[in-house]
């Protein structure tokens, strides 16, 4: 017998849960089952695409059996099954199991946390809430030799030779005093309808009965074995036999997640191609959202036939939230995921797929308002990934996406604020690059204010990617506010702005040539009402906080194209400027009404001792 240790997150794991989740034990039951499902599902994929297994018996179901005397409860399948490689690999070590991620995720909160188990994919350790004991023996499919694993979750494992008359695995369970209650024929029903109930292979129990026994007028246990679950692919089943609570369930076999799901869009398509969509939308956001190596959540089947879970070629990394199950008529079972980037029959159900869900979130949008608005708590965000990808969907998305305004509390849609325009307005405003705190207090929102125009506050990290490359909503212009462009929609043409702007030539020329390199241009502002300066940037070139966007990824060589100052001609400060000589105090002024416009746009100085020192000249000659 080969004693080996547990590595150092698979302990701390198996720590937590066996010592801080019991409120919520039953999911030990729903992830067994899974992995036996997906070992099923394997196998049955290998003997149907792989000449190596295509001789195999496969006579597929899971098997519960229950010992209530010693207080043992097993789980068997006829699946794929291991050999001692896999064990050490799956069950001694973090292997793809995401252990890390799932420690850093922990609160505190034992029900909220045992809820993350299924997302992780650490679903067999949580069996060790219920067992003091875990025995575990296999047989890989193909090979002759069997193998036992044995652990008390504690401090590591042993593996040594079995004997298994067929391939599959079998987890034995050692019930502690907390998985007493498991070993009960009614409650192991209870927990298999509840989360495994149309798991597509058929789980029976074997237990004890008590039958009365008429002739002897007494009560005997009799040895019986039932299926206690449905085992039909729901997903193939007509919307109209289906129940919410039938939809429920499988939502929650299949992803992990012990909450309803928010909606969900079941299709079946009929022509030229056959195949059944049965998409969720889950009520929280999965952990691994915004994770590179995020956890594909929709399944593709072949005539039932299960072919991959880990494909991201299904649907477009945006829609990466979306739970559910794809199954195709048309495709070869032994389909790969390189054959599917490159499959016809795949991206006519891709498409197809995306423009039913966008669709359907719609209708969400505009029946159950409340409804979308949570969706959009998760979501909105992913959406708006989808407008610098999905060009066909563009026109979708940006009716789903929800927006922070200056003209109304909460969020709001495109389409309302088209609503709100004046009767003159041309163009849909919005501000990007800051925290809505910073973007509110802008001064380039200060004229939008004072006429009554509507601005949408884009706050998110990726607005200022995404937004800078779409420049219409349908037929209406789509314009930042700290471009210099956006001033012509406010610009005067009276003769007396252009005599105005006429005399304020020379004090423009003077801050240009004292600011010299720093600034691209000077120029009179039409977009202050307040404030004495702001910065803009040319329409083709990136916004200051672009920049240092820019920077903070590295790409520091760069050239980065100067911002445009613009001052304000009727505030006190320039037109004191406007009459003061060129000395040593205006340029001051020069430099402090460039370097304060840099500041409320969140932008840091080059040079801040510098700043601090005309600051102190100038308050000297006014205290």
């Amino acid at each position: 017998m080969a004693k080996q240790e547990f590595q150092t997150e698979v302990s701390q794991l198996l720590q937590l849960i066996i010592h801080s989740l019991y409120s919520h034990p039953e999911i030990f039951l729903r992830e067994l089952i899974s992995n036996s499902s997906d070992a099923l599902d394997k196998l049955r994929h290998l003997t149907l695409t792989d000449e190596t297994f295509k001789n195999l018996p496969f006579d597929p179901r899971i098997a519960l059996g229950l010992d209530e005397e010693k207080s043992t409860l097993t789980i068997g399948d006829t699946g794929i099954g291991m050999n001692e490689e896999d064990l050490i690999s799956h069950l001694g070590t973090i292997a793809r199991s995401g252990t890390k991620n799932f420690l850093n995720q922990l609160s505190g909160d034992a029900k909220k946390d045992s809820n993350l188990i299924g997302q992780f994919g650490v679903g067999f350790y949580s069996a060790f809430m219920v067992a003091d004991k875990i025995e575990v023996v296999s047989r890989k499919a193909g090979e002759e030799l069997a193998w036992r694993w044995t652990s008390d979750g504690k401090s590591g494992f042993d593996i040594e030779p079995a004997e298994r008359d067929v391939a599959g695995t079998t987890i034995i369970l050692h019930l502690n005093d907390e998985g007493k209650q498991y070993a009960n024929s009614w409650r192991l029903k209870e927990v298999v309808k509840k989360y495994s109930n149309h798991i597509a292979f058929p789980i029976f129990l074997t237990y004890e009965k008590s039958e009365w026994n008429a002739e002897e007028k007494k009560s005997d246990k009799v040895l019986t074995t039932e299926q206690v679950n449905a085992a039909s692919a729901l997903w193939r089943r007509s919307k109209s036999e289906l129940t919410d609570e039938d939809y429920k369930e499988l939502y929650k076999s299949i992803s992990g997640d012990s909450n309803d799901p928010l909606f969900w869009f079941h299709t079946k398509a009929e022509g030229s191609l056959e195949y059944t969509t049965l998409f969720y939308i889950p009520s929280k956001a999965p952990l691994d959202l915004y994770q590179a190596e995020y956890k594909v959540g929709v399944k593709l089947y072949v005539k039932r036939v299960f072919i991959l879970d880990d494909a991201k070629e299904l649907l477009p990394q945006y829609l990466r939230f979306v739970r559910g199950i794809i199954d195709s008529e048309d495709l070869p079972l032994n389909v790969s995921r390189e054959i599917l980037q490159q499959n016809k029959v795949l991206t006519s159900i891709r498409t197809a797929s995306v423009k039913k869900i966008l669709t359907e979130l719609k209708n969400i949008s505009l029946n159950q308002p409340e409804k979308y608005l949570e969706f959009i708590q998760e979501y909105n965000r992913p959406l708006k990934e989808g407008l610098y990808g999905d060009y066909a969907n563009r026109e979708a998305l940006l009716e789903l996406i929800r927006f922070k305004s200056t003209a109304v509390e909460g969020l709001t849609s495109l389409a309302d604020v088209k609503t709100r325009m004046q009767g003159e307005q041309k163009s849909i405003y919005y501000i990007t690059g800051g925290s809505e705190s910073l973007l509110r207090t802008s001064p380039l929102l200060e004229i939008y204010k004072k006429k009554g125009l509507e601005v949408l506050i884009l706050d998110d990290e990726i607005d200022e990617i995404v937004f800078s490359g779409i420049e219409k909503y349908g037929e209406i212009d789509l314009k930042a506010v700290n471009k210099a462009s956006t001033s012509e929609d406010l610009k005067d043409d009276s003769p007396e702005a252009k005599d105005e702007a006429e005399a304020l030539k020379p004090l423009l020329e003077k801050l240009k040539a004292t600011l010299g390199d720093r600034v691209k241009d000077v120029r009179a502002s039409v977009r202050l009402a307040d404030s004495p300066s702001c910065i803009v940037s040319d329409e083709e070139e990136p916004s200051l906080q672009m920049q240092q966007m820019l920077r903070a990824m590295g790409q520091k060589e760069i050239p980065l194209p100067k911002p445009t100052l613009e001052i304000n001609p009727d505030h006190e400060i320039v037109k004191k400027l406007l009459a003061r000589p060129d000395d040593a105090i205006a340029q001051d002024a020069a430099w402090m009404l460039f370097e304060q416009a840099l500041l409320m746009e969140g932008v840091p100085l080059q040079d801040p001792a510098a700043f601090v020192q005309r600051l102190n000249r100038v308050l000297s000659l006014s205290v």
